[in-house]
This record gives C-alpha cells, structure tokens and sequence, in this order.
C-alpha cells in the first residue's frame, strides 16, 4: 500500500471516529440523536468523504504549503 492511499484511510479513521465521539457527545447532554445503526452509517459516510477529500487534497495542500514556503 502507497503511503498516499494509507494517509487517506487514516484519515478516514479520524473521520469516523471523530462522528462517534460528537454524536455520543450529544447523546449524553441532550439525549440520543441518531440510533446505534444510522450513527454508524452516518459515521461510515463521513469516514468515506473524509478519505476521498483527503487522498484528492492531500498533494494539492502539500502543493500549495511548499509554494507558500518558497515565498
């Protein structure tokens, strides 16, 4: 696996993770928001757009950081 491919999965942890932990967040303060399954494919698609957007991203981003730099 190319480290491009693994930094988007990884970030598509982060994504999923991060869903889970606000809508626990939620749950515990003003009651339950979603249920245990639609929390769970909600988190699957936010994981999936956050892997997308970061493989795409990801070398534009680098890109730009290191024109910025040279200025």
């Amino acid at each position: 696996m190319n480290r491009r491919v693994k930094s988007a999965l990884l970030w598509g942890a982060v994504g999923v993770l991060s869903f889970l932990v606000l809508a626990q967040g939620y749950a515990l303060v003003a009651g339950p928001l979603v249920t245990i399954i639609q929390g769970a494919a909600v988190a699957l698609l936010v994981g999936a757009g956050a892997a997308a957007s970061a493989y795409v991203l990801e070398y534009r981003i680098a890109e730009w950081a290191a024109e910025r730099a040279r200025k």
